[in-house]
């Protein structure tokens, strides 16, 4: 779909700023970003860390960062306007620095290839400083559910 009739991307467009309380993913309503920037195949999104984010260390689990990415990533993968979903095959991660509690992280996704059934994605966490907290490589796949709008 071009970028010129995507109502989905339009729709995203008009999210920047929001946060993502009202996401259709029951996981992006838990870790609450805002949305920050949306391009065609490219999105960021802020996330503050919260103690409910956090292993025994008191620092961003990396459970929660892998979810912060791949959240993101198909979010970005749906804006693109595709017809049918696109679902996680793999997603390969790096948790490069620590994040605390209170930390306001920038997570950045973009499309590295799309294909037609394949689209491999990537994905980064930096915290306000610069450093890359964690960052991921990933393909999605398309499945058979077509998607509204």
């Amino acid at each position: 779909m071009s970028t010129e009739n995507n109502p989905r991307l339009d729709f995203l467009r008009t999210q920047i700023g929001n946060n993502l309380i009202q996401s259709p993913s029951p996981l992006g309503r838990w870790l609450n970003g805002t949305l920050k920037d949306v391009q065609n195949g490219a999105m960021t999104v802020e996330v503050t860390v919260r103690q409910d984010m956090t292993n025994p260390l008191g620092t961003l689990h990396g459970g929660a960062a892998a979810a912060i990415m791949d959240d993101l990533v198909g979010m970005m993968v749906f804006g693109m306007g595709r017809e049918y979903g696109y679902t996680s095959v793999n997603l390969n991660c790096d948790f490069l620095n620590a994040a605390r509690i209170g930390d306001v992280l920038t997570a950045y996704a973009y499309v590295v290839r799309a294909g037609k059934n394949v689209i491999h994605c990537e994905a980064r966490i930096n915290n306000s400083e610069g450093k890359i907290v964690a960052k991921c490589s990933t393909n999605m796949i398309q499945t058979g559910v077509k998607l509204p709008f």
